[in-house]
């Protein structure tokens, strides 16, 4: 019983990784990036949303459902990591700023984006 608990403990201890995530279409040079503190659950929660027509951003739902789940590929572009300082839990600033960096740079590189 104290194994369950030690392990339920340090499951709640653990944090998730965040970042920033990229659905590009592979048919031509468009992409929809998006930051999170919780990269796993918002890219499944990405895919599910598509998949089910759901997904806020309807320029990349119409893609999605024009051309299928095949033309597109899900990549983490980067891992923000947490703060030494414990006591810090907002990282709205930092990945307000990771996604202004990667926008930069993908534009720099011809990639479009999705209009929302």
């Amino acid at each position: 019983m104290d194994r369950k608990k030690e392990l339920k403990e340090q499951y709640k201890q653990t944090k998730p990784p965040m970042g920033i995530f990229m659905i590009r279409s592979n048919a031509d040079n468009k992409c929809f990036i998006e930051v999170t503190p919780n990269l796993k659950g918002k890219i499944n929660s990405a895919k599910f949303q598509l998949e089910n027509g759901s997904h806020r951003n309807r320029e990349l739902q119409q893609a999605w459902r024009e051309l299928g789940e095949t033309a597109f590929t899900i990549e983490v572009l980067e891992n923000l990591e947490y703060d030494k300082d414990e006591m810090k839990t907002d990282y709205t600033e930092d990945l307000a700023l990771l996604k202004m960096m990667w926008e930069e740079k993908l534009a720099k590189e011809g990639m479009e984006f999705y209009k929302r």
